[in-house]
């Protein structure tokens, strides 16, 4: 059975990564598609900035991944340490050479990748982004979804034949659809700041990619292009506003590495942090992708890649649908290939990584901090966990990636 169309256009909902990544493939696949982001430009969001090999890998059709070469810190070395020990294992992705065109991690901000994006959507004919333009409703039908939004100049009613909701993990598609989102939210918040301070020059044996465990105070130390990035819980106790606060930044900084001087922080933000996957990615013509779908802890750069993935799966099954090269069946497909990574390979990795970066227990601690020094020290062992750390392993599993 063919999908009927009587609008001719896909709707996405928010202009994020995942939704203006989703509206190129389709806009260059020839599918006309208009983007809907609420605010008036580009939002210079700092909080996800890893690009896994394999996500590289599958950017290249597109351009994307280019653009991303151009712009971002290539990082081949990764290290899990101890906050008193110091180094603990290291992972050399460069072994992933037989696996990936790109057997490195590669970071850059990810408003970078939004704002060439963009760009190219502007070059695509019949690909539309309307800023300004917030979803506020929906109504569906068996041939069409007309969608309501508010211009703030007055409300407006869209129509179109899909509509994707990549409007992040507040998304008001997946509410307005009434789709559960399980899981939970962790108590603490988490800090993310940047410094343009050159920690490798005072901390030699680090490398850019630095997970560091601590039972007071994990962080994660990250070099990106223009900075390096910090991250670290926010006990419950403290309020939000307070964490952000310069002092309490220079004492996290300060206790990382002392030095006489304050540091420069050039960006700040205080986030709540969940572990969440939608009941459903479908319902009816409306499709769920990247934060809409799922959430999860940034330990592992697993949330923004699992949603381009999201995208790139999505758009493959709807091109061919569009233009009748595969029944609309083929759409039912799409839950079935990436729900299950969002709960047994995103969901379950990032937990397990936070559970074991903030262990308290000495005894744990030391059996968890022994076992990761002997699975770097095993060539099969440490391959394994590489593949699966890369998200090759989960793009494999479902048939992604051969």
């Amino acid at each position: 059975m063919t999908l009927k169309r009587n609008n001719d256009r896909v709707i996405v909902a928010g202009g994020g990564p995942v939704g203006s990544l989703s509206a190129l493939i389709l806009a260059q696949r020839g599918i006309p598609v208009t983007v809907l982001e609420r605010e008036t430009g580009v939002q210079l969001d700092y909080r996800a900035s890893t690009f896994h090999p394999p996500t590289l890998d599958l950017l290249e059709e597109c351009g994307a991944e280019t653009a991303l070469l151009h712009m971002g810190l290539k990082c081949e070395l990764s290290q899990f340490r101890d906050r008193r020990k110091g180094r603990i294992a290291e992972f050399d992705l460069t072994r992933l050479k037989n696996d990936t065109r790109h057997p490195y991690r590669l970071q850059c901000e990810q408003f970078k990748l939004v704002e060439w994006l963009y760009q190219e959507l502007a070059k695509v004919p019949g690909a539309e982004l309307r800023f300004g333009h917030a979803f506020t409703g929906m109504k569906q039908t068996e041939d069409e979804v007309l969608v309501e939004v508010d211009t703030g100049e007055g409300k407006k009613t869209l129509r179109c034949d899909i509509l994707i909701a990549a409007d992040g993990g507040r998304s008001q598609v997946r509410k307005t659809a009434g789709i559960g989102f399980e899981g939970f939210t962790y108590p603490e918040h988490f800090l993310v700041a940047g410094t343009r301070h050159d920690f490798k020059s005072e901390m030699g044996d680090i490398c850019s990619v630095n997970y560091v465990a601590d039972p007071d105070e994990w962080y994660l130390l990250l070099e990106i292009p223009d900075m390096w990035r910090f991250i670290t819980p926010v006990d419950p106790s403290v309020e939000p506003s307070d964490a952000a606060k310069e002092e309490r930044i220079q004492e996290s900084l300060q206790t990382l590495l002392p030095r006489e001087q304050p540091y420069e922080v050039l960006v700040k933000s205080v986030y709540r942090v969940h572990q969440r996957v939608a009941a459903a990615y479908r319902s009816g013509r409306v499709f769920l992708a990247g934060d809409a779908a799922h959430l999860n802890n940034p330990i592992g750069g697993m949330g923004l890649n699992g949603g381009i993935h999201d995208a790139l799966a999505l758009t493959d099954r709807v091109s061919r649908v569009w233009h009748g090269r595969a029944p609309e069946s083929e759409l039912e497909g799409y839950e079935l290939q990436r729900r299950p990574e969002a709960i047994n390979a995103i969901h379950a990795l990032t937990e397990r990584n936070k559970k074991l970066m903030e262990e308290r227990d000495p005894l744990v601690r030391e059996r968890n901090l022994k076992r990761m020094s002997e699975i770097a020290a095993d060539p099969d062992l440490s391959y394994r966990y590489i593949l699966e750390s890369a998200m090759i392993t989960s793009l494999r599993r479902c048939g992604q990636l051969h």
